[in-house]
C-alpha cells in the first residue's frame, strides 16, 4: 500500500516543528531496519505511528531518544540536529521516552520512582524542589493514594500510569510513548487516553505515540504507517480508512 498524504499542518507553521526526521536509515549489523524514514511532529500535536509488529516502530523511537544511532539521515529537535547527542543530553533538552514494558523500578516506592524523573530537568531547573506537581495527581489520581507503595506491587495499568507520570516529571516538550496500552485492562486504557489528551491540551507538549489500539490511534491528530522499515502511508486520523486499519493495525 502506497497511499500518502500531505505533512501534518502545525498551527505554528512559521516555526520549526518539534521533531523532524529526514531520510533516516538504521541497520542491525547488515540488516536494514529503518529505510529512508521521513516524519514530522508539529508542536502541540499528537502523531501516531502504526504498523504490525517487527516493522521498526520501537527502533525508530530508540533512534530519536538516542539509545540507537542511525547510519544516515537527520533527527532535528526544535530545529537543532541532535544525531550526535547522547540519550541523557536529549532527555535534558526535553525529550522523554516511555518504553514498552514500562520499566518502573519495582523496589522503589511510587514517590521515589516519580522523583527519579526530576533528573531529566538537568540545568533547566538546577534548584528544582523534589516535589511532585499537583498536575501529576490530577492526571493520575490513583498514584496519590499509592505514594508509599512499592512500584512492583502495582497492577500493570497502574505501572503504566506511573511510567508516564515519571516521564512528565522532567517537564518534556516531546513525549515518546511506545504502546502504552499493551497488556492493560480496558478500564485503564480510557484513563490513559484521556490523560495523554489532557497533557497535550494543558501543557502544549508534542506526543509521538506508537499504538495498536484503534480508539487510542483515533485520538491522534495525524498518523504514519510503517511497513518493512519505511513509511508507506500517512494522513489525518479522522480519515483512517478500513483498508489502512486492516493492513496496519492488529485488530
Amino acid at each position: 500500500m502506497t497511499t500518502t498524504a500531505s505533512q501534518p499542518i502545525s498551527t505554528e507553521s512559521s516555526k520549526a516543528p518539534m521533531l523532524k526526521i529526514s531520510g533516516l536509515n538504521f541497520y542491525y549489523g547488515e540488516s536494514h531496519i529503518l529505510r529512508d524514514v521521513d516524519l514530522t511532529v508539529p508542536k502541540g500535536q499528537m502523531i501516531c505511528l502504526i504498523g504490525r509488529n517487527g516493522v521498526g516502530k520501537t527502533t525508530l523511537l530508540k533512534n530519536i531518544i538516542g539509545l540507537l544511532s542511525p547510519r544516515s539521515g537527520a533527527i532535528a529537535y526544535n530545529g537543532q540536529t541532535i544525531n550526535s547527542l547522547t540519550a541523557d543530553n536529549r532527555a535534558r533538552m526535553g525529550i522523554s521516552y516511555v518504553p514498552q514494558g514500562r520499566e518502573i523500578i519495582p523496589r522503589l516506592t511510587v514517590k521515589e520512582n516519580l522523583v527519579i524523573g526530576l533528573e531529566a530537568l538537568g540545568k533547566r531547573a538546577p534548584k528544582a524542589k523534589r516535589e511532585i506537581p499537583e498536575l501529576i495527581f490530577e492526571l493520575f489520581p490513583v498514584l496519590k493514594t499509592m505514594l508509599s507503595r512499592m512500584g512492583g506491587d502495582l497492577s500493570g495499568g497502574q505501572q503504566q500510569q506511573l511510567s508516564i507520570a515519571r516521564a512528565l516529571m522532567g517537564q518534556p516538550q516531546l513525549l515518546l510513548l511506545d504502546e502504552p496500552t499493551a497488556g492493560i485492562q480496558p478500564s485503564i486504557i480510557l484513563d490513559i487516553e484521556n490523560a495523554v489528551r489532557r497533557i497535550i491540551e494543558t501543557t502544549g507538549i508534542s506526543v509521538l505515540l506508537v499504538e495498536q489500539h484503534l480508539h487510542f490511534v483515533r485520538q491522534a491528530d495525524y498518523y504514519y504507517a510503517m511497513q518493512k522499515g519505511g513509511i508507506v502511508a500517512s494522513g489525518a486520523t479522522n480519515q483512517l480508512s478500513n483498508d489502512v486499519i486492516q493492513e496496519f493495525l492488529a485488530v
